[in-house]
């Protein structure tokens, strides 16, 4: 299981579904994508009862658990360990979840895109070293959007260690870490910062797997016949699903709920 980043669980019901696949998988809530492919039902009387399925996207790497030692046989007298003169080997440290090859840094015609990418660099370096991290931060520019053909600087941090830390519970860390460096790097430039910031490809990662999720998910309401309506996401999530379902034949999207329960539901074009 260790390179497999997606499977189908069954459980008397959601939840239960979910719980399986994330013991399965050795992750937590947070770390993957669901998706319910049936609620289940329990039928009457018990007749015609039939289990939930999930299916659970993970999206950090999947590490399986460490196989138990066997306990070893009693023995009334234990012999004293051989005595060694050799030099014990040196521990090599644990390798990071995910190797990430360093991107090459972009090269930026656009001024104020490349004074964008150098004040918003330092930053975040800065912040970095203050937060003890040893990483390396690269500028790249995006994909220009389809409809209006601008680009941003992307700060992609990567590093030979595990940064896990920097994106926490569904990006929420990453965020914050955006966050506070557009608004450091706009008070030097007096002006409003085009960059974002990403940690070892999550970003990337995190936007194919929704983009992928919502094209299932417009398939099933197609297939239905009906609406249908993903999980509750935060307001960069939502506008991945909107934006990767603006152009599909057959449906279209709008948000619905409130807080942080507001969610994608995608209906049926008339």
């Amino acid at each position: 299981m260790a390179n497999k980043r997606e499977i189908e669980v069954k459980g008397p019901d959601v939840e239960t579904a979910v719980a399986n696949g994330l013991s399965k998988l050795g992750l937590a809530r947070d770390d993957v994508i669901v998706e319910v492919l049936d609620e289940g039902s329990r039928g009457l009387l018990g007749i015609g009862a039939r289990d939930a399925v999930v299916r659970l996207t993970a999206m950090v790497a999947v590490t399986p658990p460490p196989p138990a030692r066997p306990k070893p046989a009693p023995v009334a007298k234990p012999a004293p360990p051989p005595v060694s003169t050799a030099k014990p080997e040196s521990i090599s440290p644990a390798p990071a979840l995910t190797a990430v090859a360093k991107p090459e840094p972009a090269t930026i015609d656009d001024e104020e895109l490349s004074q964008d990418a150098e004040v918003a660099a330092e930053v975040l370096t800065a912040i970095l070293d203050g937060m003890g991290i040893k990483a390396d931060v690269v500028a790249t520019l995006n994909e220009p959007d389809d409809k209006t053909g601008r680009q941003m600087v992307v700060l992609q941090i990567v590093s030979d260690d595990d940064l896990s830390i920097l994106i926490g519970p569904r990006g929420e860390t990453l965020g914050d870490l955006q966050y506070v460096t557009r608004l450091i790097a706009g008070n030097k430039l007096l002006r409003r910062t085009n960059i974002t910031i990403d940690v070892q490809g999550y970003r990337e990662r995190r936007e194919q797997a929704l983009a992928r999720l919502a094209q299932r998910m417009a398939e099933k309401a197609l297939n239905r016949g009906q609406s249908v309506s993903l999980e509750p996401m935060p307001p960069n999530e939502r506008r991945i699903i909107h934006m990767a379902l603006r152009d599909y034949e057959g449906v279209y999207t709008n948000s619905v709920g409130e807080g942080s329960q507001r969610r994608v539901r995608i209906y049926l074009e008339d």
